[in-house]
């Protein structure tokens, strides 16, 4: 069972990872909320032991988390 959450992690971190690439158009706020909502993913996939609503609770806190910190205002 461990090695399925470590490869969810590491998929999802991969995943992330190169979608970022692809950030070059996107403006300082978009970028803070992906990764906000990548970390967040992981993070709270990571407390409820991979429980998809976690996880999903997790990416949007941390992608709110993200994109408020990239605010100019």
């Amino acid at each position: 069972m461990k090695n399925i959450k470590h490869l969810a992690v590491s998929a999802t971190l991969a995943t992330l990872a190169l979608a970022l690439t692809g950030c070059s158009g996107m403006s300082r706020q978009d970028k803070n909320t992906a990764i906000g909502a990548g970390a967040g993913a992981v993070i709270g996939g990571a407390l409820t032991g991979g429980s998809a609503v976690g996880t999903v609770g997790g990416a949007a806190v941390g992608g709110v988390i993200g994109n408020q910190t990239g605010k100019t205002n």
